[in-house]
């Protein structure tokens, strides 16, 4: 009990994170304040919104775990709010509901989930028949008191997509070798995606 109260208090002590970014991925960044750098794990729709800022906000929720302490940034409430429903469900950790996050916006997951569409919970990796049935049937009275919002993603032609991308996947978990012919699996049959690196994580995601 008092390690359960110790957990939840350490999970909030940072309510959230304001400075400069200094380090940047689709998966990562390090955000400096005076001086002090903190690594913070993200979702490729947390990067949407902060892939061309020098400096950002975000909100952030400490991880405990017996092997690690690691904190997970969020642009908006929405996200976070969701992310938090996620990891409640009894399955679902904290990098596989970054993975959702990273595959799927916030709204289109609280649309799955309140028209029990199985199949499109499915689409994310690590995601069985078994555990889209068990956030469906958890989460679905939940979803019905969220407001639903629409998040717009942005995406810009860069140099290093490929890479990114590379970097990005194996961040979230994924094999290296895995996420590199997942990437040029896609990349062969939509050479365009070059220009758009959350396109490209997203459809490298579902290809494995």
């Amino acid at each position: 009990m008092f390690a359960a109260l110790i957990d939840d208090f350490n999970r909030f002590m940072i309510a959230y994170l304001e400075g400069k970014l200094t380090y940047k991925t689709p998966a990562l960044v390090y955000i400096d304040i005076q001086g002090l750098g903190y690594e913070v794990q993200i979702s490729l729709n947390t990067y949407s919104k902060i892939q061309h800022l020098e400096t950002c906000k975000l909100l952030t929720y400490l991880h405990i775990k017996e092997d690690a302490h690691t904190l997970y940034g969020f642009f908006e409430e929405a996200e976070k709010q969701m992310f938090l429903h996620l990891i409640g469900v009894s399955g679902i950790g904290a990098s596989t509901a970054r993975m959702m996050l990273s595959s799927l916006q916030p709204a289109d997951i609280q649309r799955a989930i309140l028209m029990e569409n199985e199949k499109m919970l499915e689409g994310v990796k690590g995601i069985g028949a078994k555990t889209a049935k068990r956030v469906i049937l958890e989460l679905k009275d939940k979803m019905k008191r969220v407001q639903p919002e629409t998040v717009h993603l942005s995406a810009t032609p860069n140099n290093t997509t490929e890479e990114d991308a590379l970097n990005a996947l194996v961040t979230l978990g994924i094999a290296r070798n895995m996420a590199e012919q997942a990437i040029r699996k896609v990349l062969k049959a939509d050479p365009g995606l070059l220009n758009d690196l959350e396109d490209l994580i997203k459809k490298a995601l579902k290809s494995l």
